[in-house]
């Protein structure tokens, strides 16, 4: 299973840096994880203050 970021996502790139395997990225209005590469940890939906990363 991987994390998804939702449309409640304000695009503050929070996530971005806390990725330990840099899958997260800024898209056009919100940032996006790419599904191959990400590992599970929740360490994006930790320190989101939306709650946008959800487990898939």
């Amino acid at each position: 299973m991987a994390y998804i970021i939702t449309d409640a996502c304000i695009n503050c790139g929070a996530c971005e840096p806390e990725c330990p395997v840099d899958v997260i990225s800024a898209g056009d209005d919100i940032y996006v994880i790419e599904q191959e590469g990400c590992i599970d940890c929740g360490a994006c939906a930790n320190v989101c203050p939306v709650d946008a990363p959800i487990p898939e």
